[in-house]
Protein backbone atom coordinates (compact mmCIF):
# COMPACT_ATOMS: atom_id res chain seq x y z
CA UNK A 1 0.00 0.00 0.00
CA UNK A 2 3.06 2.44 0.86
CA UNK A 3 4.31 1.91 -1.94
CA UNK A 4 1.34 2.45 -4.82
CA UNK A 5 0.45 5.34 -2.35
CA UNK A 6 4.07 7.10 -3.12
CA UNK A 7 3.56 6.43 -6.59
CA UNK A 8 0.72 8.37 -6.52
CA UNK A 9 1.57 11.26 -4.04
CA UNK A 10 5.67 11.78 -3.88
CA UNK A 11 7.09 13.03 -6.84
CA UNK A 12 10.51 11.84 -8.07
CA UNK A 13 10.69 9.45 -5.64
CA UNK A 14 13.54 7.70 -5.83
CA UNK A 15 15.71 10.85 -5.12
CA UNK A 16 15.98 10.04 -1.34
CA UNK A 17 18.68 12.56 -1.04
CA UNK A 18 16.44 15.62 -1.85
CA UNK A 19 14.77 16.89 1.81
CA UNK A 20 11.22 17.47 -0.09
CA UNK A 21 10.92 13.70 -1.00
CA UNK A 22 12.35 13.01 2.73
CA UNK A 23 9.30 15.33 4.04
CA UNK A 24 7.06 12.94 1.25
CA UNK A 25 7.59 10.53 2.86
CA UNK A 26 7.44 10.67 6.29
CA UNK A 27 5.02 12.21 5.90
CA UNK A 28 2.94 9.92 4.70
CA UNK A 29 4.33 6.67 6.70
CA UNK A 30 3.04 9.03 9.58
CA UNK A 31 -0.68 9.62 8.18
CA UNK A 32 -0.67 6.18 7.77
CA UNK A 33 0.70 5.15 11.37
CA UNK A 34 -2.00 7.62 12.78
CA UNK A 35 -4.97 6.29 11.00
CA UNK A 36 -3.65 2.66 11.75
CA UNK A 37 -2.85 3.17 15.18
CA UNK A 38 -6.40 4.69 16.33
CA UNK A 39 -8.09 1.93 14.31
CA UNK A 40 -6.10 -0.97 16.16
CA UNK A 41 -6.66 1.02 19.59
CA UNK A 42 -10.15 1.23 19.23
CA UNK A 43 -10.67 -2.85 18.23
CA UNK A 44 -8.39 -3.44 20.89
CA UNK A 45 -9.91 -1.49 23.92
CA UNK A 46 -12.97 -2.91 22.88
CA UNK A 47 -11.47 -6.25 23.36
CA UNK A 48 -10.44 -5.79 26.40
CA UNK A 49 -13.27 -4.47 27.93
CA UNK A 50 -15.50 -7.87 26.67
CA UNK A 51 -12.67 -9.98 27.85
CA UNK A 52 -11.38 -7.89 30.99
CA UNK A 53 -7.76 -8.71 30.00
CA UNK A 54 -5.32 -6.71 31.43
CA UNK A 55 -2.64 -7.56 28.81
CA UNK A 56 -5.43 -6.63 26.00
CA UNK A 57 -5.92 -3.46 27.32
CA UNK A 58 -2.22 -2.45 27.99
CA UNK A 59 -1.89 -3.56 24.76
CA UNK A 60 -4.98 -0.80 23.51
CA UNK A 61 -3.37 1.88 25.12
CA UNK A 62 0.04 0.43 23.57
CA UNK A 63 -0.94 1.21 20.16
CA UNK A 64 -3.01 4.81 21.46
CA UNK A 65 0.83 6.26 22.24
CA UNK A 66 2.07 4.95 19.00
CA UNK A 67 -0.33 7.21 17.08
CA UNK A 68 0.82 9.67 19.19
CA UNK A 69 4.29 8.82 18.51
CA UNK A 70 3.51 8.54 14.75
CA UNK A 71 2.11 12.14 15.24
CA UNK A 72 6.00 13.73 16.41
CA UNK A 73 7.37 11.47 13.84
CA UNK A 74 5.08 13.60 11.07
CA UNK A 75 6.09 16.86 12.88
CA UNK A 76 9.37 16.18 13.11
CA UNK A 77 9.87 15.78 9.48
CA UNK A 78 7.85 18.24 8.65
CA UNK A 79 10.02 20.79 10.96
CA UNK A 80 13.68 19.70 9.25
CA UNK A 81 12.38 20.36 6.01
CA UNK A 82 12.36 23.81 7.18
CA UNK A 83 15.07 25.70 4.76
CA UNK A 84 18.14 27.23 6.94
CA UNK A 85 17.64 30.58 8.77
CA UNK A 86 19.59 33.26 10.63
CA UNK A 87 19.32 31.36 13.80
CA UNK A 88 20.20 27.42 12.35
CA UNK A 89 22.44 28.06 9.46
CA UNK A 90 23.27 24.93 9.35
CA UNK A 91 19.05 23.90 8.97
CA UNK A 92 16.59 21.61 11.14
CA UNK A 93 17.45 18.50 9.91
CA UNK A 94 18.44 17.56 13.49
CA UNK A 95 14.89 17.69 14.78
CA UNK A 96 14.55 14.55 12.39
CA UNK A 97 16.60 12.93 15.30
CA UNK A 98 14.71 14.56 18.60
CA UNK A 99 11.46 13.41 17.16
CA UNK A 100 13.20 9.58 16.85
CA UNK A 101 14.47 10.46 20.76
CA UNK A 102 11.01 11.35 21.73
CA UNK A 103 8.96 8.39 20.20
CA UNK A 104 12.18 6.07 22.00
CA UNK A 105 10.70 7.82 25.53
CA UNK A 106 7.19 7.60 24.84
CA UNK A 107 7.88 3.33 24.51
CA UNK A 108 10.21 3.39 27.87
CA UNK A 109 6.81 4.96 29.56
CA UNK A 110 4.32 2.52 27.37
CA UNK A 111 6.92 -0.41 29.17
CA UNK A 112 7.10 1.27 32.46
CA UNK A 113 3.25 1.16 32.82
CA UNK A 114 2.36 -2.04 31.22
CA UNK A 115 5.50 -3.66 33.63
CA UNK A 116 3.36 -1.73 36.99
CA UNK A 117 0.19 -2.65 35.70
CA UNK A 118 1.42 -6.64 35.18
CA UNK A 119 2.75 -6.65 38.58
CA UNK A 120 -0.63 -5.28 40.32
CA UNK A 121 -2.51 -8.19 38.68
CA UNK A 122 0.11 -10.39 39.63
CA UNK A 123 -0.72 -9.28 43.44
CA UNK A 124 -4.37 -9.01 42.80
CA UNK A 125 -5.14 -11.48 40.03
CA UNK A 126 -8.38 -10.89 37.68
CA UNK A 127 -10.28 -13.64 35.85
CA UNK A 128 -10.65 -12.77 32.12
CA UNK A 129 -13.46 -14.25 30.05
CA UNK A 130 -11.92 -15.79 26.69
CA UNK A 131 -13.75 -14.38 23.42
CA UNK A 132 -13.56 -15.56 19.98
CA UNK A 133 -14.25 -11.63 18.92
CA UNK A 134 -10.76 -11.08 20.68
CA UNK A 135 -9.01 -13.18 19.33
CA UNK A 136 -9.17 -12.50 15.90
CA UNK A 137 -8.87 -8.38 16.86
CA UNK A 138 -5.53 -9.80 17.91
CA UNK A 139 -4.57 -11.86 15.21
CA UNK A 140 -5.76 -9.17 12.65
CA UNK A 141 -3.16 -6.30 15.16
CA UNK A 142 -0.46 -8.85 14.81
CA UNK A 143 -0.74 -9.00 11.24
CA UNK A 144 -0.98 -5.23 10.90
CA UNK A 145 1.61 -4.58 12.85
CA UNK A 146 4.11 -6.52 11.11
CA UNK A 147 3.41 -4.51 8.22
CA UNK A 148 3.56 -1.41 9.91
CA UNK A 149 6.98 -2.73 10.85
CA UNK A 150 7.87 -3.68 7.28
CA UNK A 151 7.43 -0.31 5.54
CA UNK A 152 8.81 1.24 8.18
CA UNK A 153 11.97 -0.72 8.13
CA UNK A 154 11.94 -0.08 4.54
CA UNK A 155 11.82 3.21 4.25
CA UNK A 156 13.51 3.83 7.14
CA UNK A 157 16.56 2.43 5.56
CA UNK A 158 16.16 3.85 2.23
CA UNK A 159 16.22 7.49 3.63
CA UNK A 160 18.76 6.58 6.11
CA UNK A 161 16.21 7.92 8.85
CA UNK A 162 16.54 6.49 12.54
CA UNK A 163 13.38 8.37 13.33
CA UNK A 164 11.77 6.08 10.92
CA UNK A 165 13.73 3.08 11.95
CA UNK A 166 12.90 3.76 15.92
CA UNK A 167 9.18 3.75 14.83
CA UNK A 168 9.52 0.61 12.82
CA UNK A 169 11.27 -0.51 16.57
CA UNK A 170 8.00 0.42 18.04
CA UNK A 171 5.90 -1.57 15.55
CA UNK A 172 7.67 -4.92 15.57
CA UNK A 173 7.52 -4.30 19.82
CA UNK A 174 3.77 -4.69 19.48
CA UNK A 175 3.70 -6.88 17.17
CA UNK A 176 5.57 -8.98 19.42
CA UNK A 177 4.48 -7.76 22.26
CA UNK A 178 0.62 -8.48 20.98
CA UNK A 179 1.70 -12.34 19.67
CA UNK A 180 2.07 -13.21 23.32
CA UNK A 181 -0.81 -11.59 24.33
CA UNK A 182 -2.45 -13.91 21.84
CA UNK A 183 -0.76 -16.86 22.85
CA UNK A 184 -1.54 -16.34 26.27
CA UNK A 185 -5.33 -15.44 25.90
CA UNK A 186 -5.51 -19.05 24.40
CA UNK A 187 -3.68 -21.16 27.12
CA UNK A 188 -5.94 -19.33 29.40
CA UNK A 189 -8.89 -20.74 27.44
CA UNK A 190 -7.67 -24.19 26.96
CA UNK A 191 -5.13 -24.99 29.18
CA UNK A 192 -6.89 -23.51 32.19
CA UNK A 193 -3.83 -21.12 33.32
CA UNK A 194 -4.45 -17.63 33.92
CA UNK A 195 -0.94 -16.08 32.45
CA UNK A 196 -2.08 -12.45 31.71
CA UNK A 197 -0.24 -10.89 34.25
CA UNK A 198 2.80 -12.57 33.82
CA UNK A 199 2.73 -12.12 30.51
CA UNK A 200 1.91 -8.61 30.58
CA UNK A 201 5.20 -8.29 32.59
CA UNK A 202 6.68 -10.10 30.21
CA UNK A 203 5.76 -7.63 27.00
CA UNK A 204 6.68 -4.80 29.13
CA UNK A 205 10.57 -5.77 29.53
CA UNK A 206 10.83 -6.58 25.58
CA UNK A 207 9.47 -3.08 25.39
CA UNK A 208 11.91 -1.49 27.27
CA UNK A 209 14.90 -3.07 25.83
CA UNK A 210 13.39 -1.86 22.34
CA UNK A 211 12.99 1.75 23.31
CA UNK A 212 16.29 1.94 25.31
CA UNK A 213 17.92 0.43 21.33
CA UNK A 214 15.80 2.66 19.84
CA UNK A 215 16.77 5.40 22.16
CA UNK A 216 20.33 4.64 21.38
CA UNK A 217 20.03 5.17 17.68
CA UNK A 218 18.64 8.56 17.79
CA UNK A 219 21.11 9.97 20.81
CA UNK A 220 24.11 8.57 18.80
CA UNK A 221 23.97 11.01 15.76
CA UNK A 222 22.70 13.93 18.40
CA UNK A 223 26.19 13.66 20.30
CA UNK A 224 28.01 12.98 16.75
CA UNK A 225 29.30 9.66 15.26
CA UNK A 226 31.97 9.33 12.88
CA UNK A 227 30.71 8.58 9.73
CA UNK A 228 30.92 5.02 7.66
CA UNK A 229 33.60 3.18 5.98
CA UNK A 230 31.68 2.95 3.00
CA UNK A 231 31.41 7.24 2.96
CA UNK A 232 35.31 7.08 3.87
CA UNK A 233 36.02 4.93 1.15
CA UNK A 234 34.15 7.12 -1.05
CA UNK A 235 35.67 10.72 -0.19
CA UNK A 236 38.66 9.42 -0.36
CA UNK A 237 38.42 7.63 -3.71
CA UNK A 238 37.09 11.47 -5.07
CA UNK A 239 39.82 13.19 -3.74
CA UNK A 240 42.96 11.36 -5.01
CA UNK A 241 41.36 10.92 -8.22
CA UNK A 242 43.04 14.41 -8.81
CA UNK A 243 46.95 12.98 -9.15
CA UNK A 244 48.33 15.99 -7.62
CA UNK A 245 47.36 14.81 -4.25
CA UNK A 246 49.82 12.82 -2.32
CA UNK A 247 47.52 11.67 0.89
CA UNK A 248 44.53 13.19 3.27
CA UNK A 249 44.60 13.64 6.91
CA UNK A 250 42.21 15.53 9.46
CA UNK A 251 39.20 14.23 8.05
CA UNK A 252 36.16 15.78 9.78
CA UNK A 253 32.23 14.69 8.46
CA UNK A 254 29.98 17.21 10.55
CA UNK A 255 25.96 15.30 10.04
CA UNK A 256 23.50 18.73 10.62
CA UNK A 257 20.83 16.07 9.89
CA UNK A 258 20.06 13.94 6.67
CA UNK A 259 21.09 15.33 3.58
CA UNK A 260 22.85 17.92 5.41
CA UNK A 261 26.70 17.28 5.54
CA UNK A 262 30.23 19.16 5.72
CA UNK A 263 33.23 17.52 4.93
CA UNK A 264 36.94 19.15 6.10
CA UNK A 265 40.11 17.78 4.74
CA UNK A 266 43.38 18.47 4.35
CA UNK A 267 45.27 17.54 1.20
CA UNK A 268 48.64 16.50 0.86
CA UNK A 269 49.95 18.49 -2.37
CA UNK A 270 53.92 18.51 -3.96
CA UNK A 271 55.75 21.46 -2.67
CA UNK A 272 56.86 22.41 -5.72
CA UNK A 273 53.92 22.61 -7.78
CA UNK A 274 52.38 25.69 -9.41
CA UNK A 275 50.21 27.29 -6.28
CA UNK A 276 47.61 28.53 -8.91
CA UNK A 277 46.87 25.21 -10.45
CA UNK A 278 47.27 23.54 -6.71
CA UNK A 279 44.50 25.78 -6.20
CA UNK A 280 42.59 25.29 -8.93
CA UNK A 281 42.72 21.26 -8.17
CA UNK A 282 41.24 22.06 -4.76
CA UNK A 283 38.14 24.09 -6.26
CA UNK A 284 36.90 20.80 -8.41
CA UNK A 285 37.87 18.74 -5.33
CA UNK A 286 35.66 20.29 -3.38
CA UNK A 287 32.68 20.91 -6.22
CA UNK A 288 32.79 16.69 -6.87
CA UNK A 289 32.48 16.49 -3.52
CA UNK A 290 29.87 18.43 -3.17
CA UNK A 291 27.99 16.95 -6.39
CA UNK A 292 28.77 13.52 -6.03
CA UNK A 293 27.92 13.03 -1.87
CA UNK A 294 25.57 16.50 -1.81
CA UNK A 295 27.88 17.91 1.06
CA UNK A 296 29.63 21.16 1.39
CA UNK A 297 33.54 20.53 1.51
CA UNK A 298 36.20 22.46 2.65
CA UNK A 299 39.96 21.56 1.97
CA UNK A 300 43.31 22.72 3.64
CA UNK A 301 46.15 22.38 1.56
CA UNK A 302 49.52 20.81 2.90
CA UNK A 303 52.74 20.88 0.70
CA UNK A 304 54.77 18.14 1.63
CA UNK A 305 58.33 18.02 -0.11
CA UNK A 306 58.37 15.01 -2.42
CA UNK A 307 61.74 15.16 -4.43
CA UNK A 308 64.00 14.93 -1.53
CA UNK A 309 65.67 11.34 -1.00
CA UNK A 310 66.47 12.54 2.07
CA UNK A 311 63.25 13.38 3.48
CA UNK A 312 61.77 10.52 2.38
CA UNK A 313 63.64 8.43 3.86
CA UNK A 314 63.77 9.27 7.07
CA UNK A 315 59.83 9.44 6.54
CA UNK A 316 59.54 6.11 5.95
CA UNK A 317 61.61 4.86 9.25
CA UNK A 318 59.99 7.27 11.44
CA UNK A 319 56.41 5.44 9.94
CA UNK A 320 57.53 2.35 10.55
CA UNK A 321 58.96 3.10 14.32
CA UNK A 322 55.92 4.69 15.39
CA UNK A 323 54.02 1.47 14.94
CA UNK A 324 56.55 0.07 18.02
CA UNK A 325 54.84 2.15 20.20
CA UNK A 326 51.23 1.14 18.92
CA UNK A 327 50.19 -0.28 15.54
CA UNK A 328 47.41 2.17 14.95
CA UNK A 329 49.99 5.24 15.37
CA UNK A 330 49.85 6.94 11.65
CA UNK A 331 51.73 10.31 10.73
CA UNK A 332 51.44 13.08 8.16
CA UNK A 333 53.32 16.51 7.85
CA UNK A 334 56.13 15.50 7.65
CA UNK A 335 58.90 17.97 7.06
CA UNK A 336 62.52 18.31 8.20
CA UNK A 337 64.58 21.75 9.03
CA UNK A 338 68.17 21.11 9.33
CA UNK A 339 70.39 23.98 11.81
CA UNK A 340 74.18 23.97 12.57
CA UNK A 341 74.15 21.36 15.13
CA UNK A 342 70.36 19.63 14.94
CA UNK A 343 68.08 19.04 12.88
CA UNK A 344 64.10 19.44 13.58
CA UNK A 345 61.91 16.41 12.38
CA UNK A 346 58.89 17.59 12.87
CA UNK A 347 55.48 15.63 11.98
CA UNK A 348 51.78 15.18 13.21
CA UNK A 349 50.96 11.49 14.87
CA UNK A 350 47.39 10.67 15.03
CA UNK A 351 46.34 8.94 17.79
CA UNK A 352 42.96 7.10 17.39
CA UNK A 353 40.80 7.31 20.81
CA UNK A 354 40.75 3.63 21.68
CA UNK A 355 44.87 4.19 22.85
CA UNK A 356 44.59 5.04 26.56
CA UNK A 357 48.20 6.33 26.71
CA UNK A 358 48.39 10.37 27.51
CA UNK A 359 50.10 12.44 24.81
CA UNK A 360 53.51 13.07 26.89
CA UNK A 361 53.95 9.46 27.12
CA UNK A 362 53.78 9.06 23.26
CA UNK A 363 55.86 11.97 23.05
CA UNK A 364 58.74 10.73 25.26
CA UNK A 365 58.81 7.48 23.09
CA UNK A 366 58.65 8.93 19.80
CA UNK A 367 61.58 11.90 21.15
CA UNK A 368 63.43 8.17 22.03
CA UNK A 369 62.65 6.35 18.71
CA UNK A 370 63.46 9.43 16.62
CA UNK A 371 66.98 9.12 18.27
CA UNK A 372 67.52 5.72 17.52
CA UNK A 373 67.58 7.54 13.49
CA UNK A 374 70.05 10.01 14.49
CA UNK A 375 71.27 11.16 18.02
CA UNK A 376 71.49 14.93 16.10
CA UNK A 377 67.06 14.79 14.99
CA UNK A 378 64.76 16.52 17.67
CA UNK A 379 61.28 15.70 17.25
CA UNK A 380 58.64 18.48 17.20
CA UNK A 381 55.14 15.89 17.27
CA UNK A 382 52.19 17.53 16.97
CA UNK A 383 49.13 15.29 18.14
CA UNK A 384 46.35 14.64 16.48
CA UNK A 385 42.66 12.47 16.81
CA UNK A 386 41.44 10.71 14.64
CA UNK A 387 37.58 11.54 13.61
CA UNK A 388 36.70 9.00 11.50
Amino acid sequence: MITLLSKIFIKNRERTDDPRVRNAYGSLCGIMGIILNIVLFALKLFAGIISGAVSVMADAFNNLTDAGSSVITLIGFRMSGQKPDKDHPFGHGRIEYVAGFIVSLIILLVGFELAKTSIEKIVEPAAIEFSIIAVIILACSVACKAYMAFYNFKIGNKLCSAAMRATATDSLSDCIATAVVLVCLLISKFAGVNLDAYCGLAVSAFVLFSGLRSAKETVDPLLGTPPTKELIDEICTIVHSHGSVEGIHDLIVHDYGPGRMMISLHAEVPADADLLETHDMIDNIEKELREKLGCDAVIHMDPIVTNDERTREVHDKVAALVTCIDQRLTIHDFRMVEGPTHTNVIFDVVIPFEIKKSDDEIRKSIETIVKTIDKNYYSVVNIDRSYV
